[in-house]
């Protein structure tokens, strides 16, 4: 009798440490899974998902905002797990297929404003994270794909396939080697330049069939020297110091990825989207990689001397010497904001002066801020959201082509001038 109780209290222990086990481990798998949704969470903000495939005033993921393209209007797709109109039936393998290799569930190829060419350097760990994070932490929105405007033949799929693999590269394996290895800042920072961040997508010019010219910085100096995007001109990331970061150090890169502003420049068009959606929410070490990697870019050109400020114009419209066109529109229009030395005002009202934005040879961007204006990002370490007015209505092409070229050779500017169609083809494009 003894020997049986003994037995029944050994199992009934056996059974409840075996209970107590299991709970023990789901507490880990749950542990796990949340630890992984996190950082899934995390990486969607480092690959900026929200800019592209939320509309404005839409539902976060939720798709419907409409990409201006060389071959018509690709809307963004839902990405939120509603199984009729989203993701919700995918599985892992759908998932990274899609996300690294650019072929929707259905196999049809995704048109390459998705930037599938730079994620397909994403390491499978972070896809897996990116999954679980897509798939238990967005809310599932129900919301139909808006059709492109893509006229025919353009609108045929399958030329795609042969565009795909043309210029994608093969998906990278965790074990990725990577010749920094050694200093794990500048390889952070590689990663998340040229793959998550697909900062190529925007600030690398495209071939005759819209494919990067460079995915890397081993690719050649095309690579993040600058492009158009949506009538915007995405400034070179390289070193080179009248249109590239060669003036900034690795603070002011950190600064402007942080709020959107720095004492060079300030964030506008798609860029104040990133630091809105993205950049602003990545952690210091981060942000210093990406910083130690940008400025370990060699110069796409050849003029790499040190700017210098020259204050003959400043001088000038101090004592109200406006002898051209362009100095009298300043004076009336910008001055206020600017100063008539060029400063401007540190994290408030950009500088003019020296400025890489003006410098640049292509003056898309800065056409584009004279006529339809453009506010900054928002941001908990810069909350104000300064704007600047556009002056469409106020001036015309060539009154815009005078004060542009004015300040492109004024304060130690040394950027070509510009001319009034050249303004024209900005303005037809942005209206």
């Amino acid at each position: 009798m003894i020997t049986y109780r003994k037995t029944l209290l050994l199992a009934a222990s056996l059974f409840a440490l075996s209970r107590a086990c299991i709970a023990f481990a789901d507490d880990v798998v749950s542990a796990n899974e949340a630890a992984l949704v996190k950082r899934g969470e995390y990486l969607a903000r480092a690959a900026d998902c929200m800019a592209c495939h939320t509309a404005r005033g839409g539902k976060p993921f939720a798709g419907g905002l409409p990409l201006q393209t060389p071959i018509g209007v690709i809307y963004s797709t839902n990405i939120t797990p509603d199984k009729a109109t989203g993701i919700g039936d995918y599985r892992y393998d759908d998932f990274d297929r899609a996300l690294r290799h650019g072929v929707a569930k259905n196999g049809d190829t995704l048109y390459p404003a998705m930037p599938y060419p730079s994620y397909a350097s994403v390491k499978p760990t972070d896809v897996k994270a990116l999954y679980a994070y897509f798939m238990h932490a967005v809310p599932a929105v129900h919301r139909s794909q808006t059709a492109n405007e893509i006229p025919w033949p353009l609108s045929v799929r399958w030329p795609l396939a042969l565009w795909r693999h043309a210029f994608v590269p093969a998906a990278a394996t965790d074990q990725v080697a990577d010749a920094s290895a050694t200093d794990s800042q500048l390889a952070r920072g590689r990663y998340l330049v040229e793959s998550l961040g697909h900062c190529g997508a925007c600030h690398t010019s495209r071939g005759t069939v819209f494919e990067e010219k460079a995915l890397t910085d081993a690719g050649g100096s095309a690579f993040l020297s600058g492009a158009v995007v949506e009538q915007w001109f995405a400034k070179n990331l390289r070193s080179d110091m009248a249109d590239g970061l060669g003036q900034w150090s690795d603070d002011d890169i950190v600064a402007f990825l942080r709020s959107g502003r720095n004492a060079h420049s300030a964030a506008f068009g798609g860029m104040s989207d990133v630091v809105q959606q993205s950049t602003q929410y990545l952690n210091d070490g981060d942000l210093h990689s990406i910083a130690a990697y940008l400025k370990s870019l060699q110069p796409a050109g050849t003029g790499s001397a040190q700017m210098t400020y020259d204050d003959t114009a400043a001088k000038a419209l101090h004592a109200g010497e406006l002898t051209s066109p362009g100095a009298r529109i300043f004076v009336n229009n910008c001055a206020a904001c600017h100063r008539t030395d060029g400063k401007g005002y540190a994290a408030v009202f950009p500088r003019l002066a020296l400025s890489s934005t003006v410098n640049s040879s292509d003056p898309t961007s800065l056409i584009h801020i004279v006529l339809r204006g453009s506010a900054m990002p928002g941001t908990p370490s810069a909350p104000t959201s300064f704007a600047m007015p556009g002056f469409s209505q106020r001036l015309s092409d060539q009154q815009v082509a005078d004060v542009v070229s004015f300040i492109r050779s004024s304060w130690g500017n040394h950027a070509p001038s510009v001319n009034a169609s050249t303004v024209s083809k900005v303005r037809a494009h942005t209206e």
